[in-house]
């Protein structure tokens, strides 16, 4: 877990001083080795994000150490990165099944078919969200995982960012963005020989 504290006692000279915790509780020792990536040399008052450790005396020491202003700079710039990365993806999926249709290669009705989904998946995005708030019976992550796989991910990539929901926590990003692989994976298969196939049978039972 993350702490911010500020420095005090800090010997540059040394290169080791204590942080005191914002909110009170037991100063950590901090030596200069401790930080990453640092900018700059510590200095007195200087605030900083760190977890806490114990070394091999049991005293309570900060490792993981970085000034707290690079911590809020890396972490504006990494949600920036993935959500251009993520509204490039959409976009070139997005050109892709156009292409595809124009081609013959898909069905009409793929695209009420995705904008449905990312419809139903944009509201069960919002909905959660709404219950995290209210403290009530949330909706399972396997099911927005389920809806994104069958097509409505550019909804739910679109509800994370809009409602700031799901968009941090990585093991559900991981799977999230495993299940638009496969989805993909499935579009692309479509357009081939078997998968055309398929889409026709699937295309005369439904007209």
């Amino acid at each position: 877990m993350k702490y911010q504290g500020k420095i005090e006692q800090w010997n540059d000279e040394k290169g080791f001083g204590f942080v005191q915790p914002n909110g009170g509780g037991e100063r950590l020792f901090v030596h200069i080795k401790a930080f990453k990536k640092r900018t700059r040399r510590p200095q007195n008052g200087d605030l900083i994000v760190y977890q806490g450790a114990r070394d091999k005396q049991g005293r309570a020491q900060a490792v993981d150490i970085c000034f707290a202003a690079d911590h809020k700079r890396r972490a504006k710039k990494r949600p920036g990165q993935a959500r251009t990365l993520g509204n490039l993806t959409v976009a070139a999926v997005c050109l892709f099944i156009v292409a595809a249709i124009l081609l013959g290669k898909l069905p009409l009705w793929f695209v009420p078919l995705y904008l449905l989904l990312s419809l139903i998946t944009f509201i069960a995005y919002g909905r959660d969200k709404a219950k995290a708030q209210n403290n009530q019976w949330r909706t399972p992550e396997s099911t927005l995982q389920v809806l994104a796989l069958f097509g409505g991910w550019p909804g739910a990539f679109m509800a994370q960012n809009k409602f700031r929901h799901k968009s941090k926590k990585g093991s559900f990003l991981f799977v999230f963005w495993l299940c638009v692989l496969v989805n993909l994976v499935a579009v692309a298969w479509l357009c081939g020989s078997d998968g055309q196939v398929l889409l026709a049978q699937i295309s005369a039972s439904l007209f």
